[in-house]
């Protein structure tokens, strides 16, 4: 499996992101918390969407509970 594309949280809108997720499977995002860097790695399994964060797994069962968490994270603009 090929690593997974890299995407700075903001670069994408959050339907461009999800346009990503479900086309290559799984994305990697930076973000910044706390002056920190952080990546949060976004998933599509064919059924529910994940944003598995450095603190918590996030499930999403349809793309409109993933679009509204890319938007409220900030990871989508």
């Amino acid at each position: 499996m090929a690593d997974p594309s890299v995407v700075d949280a903001g670069e994408l809108n959050a339907d461009e992101l999800l346009d990503r997720i479900t086309s290559e499977g799984r994305i990697r995002l930076r973000t910044e918390f706390l002056d920190a860097e952080h990546e949060v790695t976004l998933r599509w399994d064919g059924e529910t969407y994940y944003c598995d964060t450095p603190t918590r797994l996030h499930r999403h069962d349809s793309e409109s509970e993933m679009r509204n968490c890319l938007i409220e994270q900030g990871y989508g603009r």
